[in-house]
């Protein structure tokens, strides 16, 4: 008699596979789920710090107001250059008011025409009283000379007579030698009167000397050719323009020189140890992506500052080397740098997003061929975007970018329903 199998035996030999295939199913669907892959890579891995900067020149010059004196008034903007235009060596970039300029031009010119006139009726006039003393210097000479004969030819005189004559003569004398001083002394001071007349003058004519020199001051022109950049004004915070007024000094237009060009940075206290003289640099203009500029770090500073809007945060000013600057680039333009601090060759790298730590180790969870195993690894040196592997994987292996273990959020359940 032959006896059928019991049914526990059944299910045994039936129902173990069909559990194992789907145990083996739902595992493999809750690992493979849209998880993103990276491969690690044999090769060269650059090292780098990426920032953004500012586009400065190295070289610049800055036009400023003009030195005037205070009797001309406030320096008021009637014309300025159009900000970032292009001028060249001699272009008129700015002009100031000159009306009061123009008074004073006037009114030196009435007073220099006026002390001339002056100076010739006060000529005339000295000339009539010098000739005037000299012509009673002459008439005291005669009376001199009449006292000198009277008193030769008085031998037969009375003693009286005599002695008349000689006081005459001595009257005569002082008389003359009076009358010789008053002559010295007039010409002592018409010379002190011209002298003083010649030097106010002078002073009209220097004051309307300066007058005219002002006057071509306030008109500036570009010493160099370039890109014209106009300055902020401190009161309204604008950038200055016609009506505004400044004061003697103040830079007003600043003219780059665009054949060097530099990029100054803030590196962070985390990664300014990797930043040193020499280093190469590539930059891409924000308003122009599409192009590529080499440069070299040739500053690093000694001290930190502030980070703009932060009291805590500390960040250290590199300044970078533009080489071959192209027309596009300008001062002010917002640059994307990256510094590569250094060139690791035949590493194993693979992306930072493939590693992952629970405190202790570090790991990847490495594709098999069922699924994804994880896998302890160690790293080594990392830029941006890759991480050198020194142990646990090997060229090709293949790792999850994301944990293909974890539970979906309900946010990326419904974006997968979408």
């Amino acid at each position: 008699v032959m006896m059928r199998p019991s049914t526990p035996l059944f299910i045994k030999h039936w129902c173990l596979p069909l559990l194992a295939l789907l145990l083996t199913t739902a595992c493999s669907k809750k690992e493979t789920q849209e998880v993103p892959i990276g491969k690690a890579a044999q090769g060269t891995l650059y090292l780098d710090v990426y920032e953004s900067g500012d586009v400065e020149a190295i070289k610049s010059i800055n036009i400023s107001s003009p030195n005037i004196s205070w009797r001309y008034g406030s320096l008021k903007i009637t014309h300025i250059v159009k900000d970032g235009s292009e001028v060249k060596t001699g272009d008129t970039v700015l002009v100031f008011d000159p009306a009061e300029v123009r008074k004073a031009i006037v009114e030196a010119e009435a007073r220099v025409e006026m002390e001339l006139a002056e100076m010739v009726k006060l000529k005339a006039q000295q000339q009539s009283d010098l000739e005037s003393l000299k012509a009673d210097y002459e008439v005291s000479r005669i009376a001199q000379e009449i006292s000198r004969i009277q008193l030769e030819s008085a031998g037969y005189e009375a003693d009286i007579r005599k002695k008349e004559i000689e006081l005459n003569l001595e009257k005569a004398d002082i008389a003359l030698v009076r009358a010789k001083e008053q002559i010295d002394n007039t010409i002592r001071i018409q010379n002190e009167e011209i002298k003083q007349k010649n030097l106010a003058i002078e002073q009209d004519r220097e004051r309307l000397k300066e007058a005219y020199e002002t006057l071509d001051m306030l008109m500036l022109k570009a010493p160099s050719p370039g890109i014209a950049i106009i300055a902020r004004n401190g009161n309204s915070g604008n950038k200055f323009q016609v009506g505004d007024q400044t004061w003697t000094g103040f830079p007003l237009i600043q003219l780059p020189d665009l054949s060097k060009l530099k990029a100054t940075v803030q590196i962070n206290e985390v990664d300014i140890a990797k930043i040193r003289k020499g280093l190469q640099v590539e930059m891409k203009p924000d308003a122009f992506s599409d192009s590529l500029y080499k440069g070299e770090v040739i500053s690093v500073a000694n001290l930190a500052i502030n980070k703009e809007g932060s009291n805590k945060i500390k960040v250290f000013p590199v300044e970078i080397l533009i080489k071959g600057g192209g027309r596009h680039l300008l001062p002010g333009m917002t640059v994307s740098c990256r510094i590569l601090v250094d060139k690791l060759e035949n590493v194993l790298y693979v992306p930072l997003d493939a590693i992952m730590s629970d405190g202790v180790e570090e790991y990847v969870f490495k594709k098999t061929g069922s699924g994804y195993a994880k896998v302890v690894v160690e790293t080594g040196a990392s830029n941006t975007d890759y991480v050198v592997i020194t142990k646990g994987l090997k060229e090709g292996d293949q790792v999850a970018l994301t944990d293909p273990f974890a539970q979906p959020s309900k946010k990326d359940k419904k974006k997968a329903k979408s």
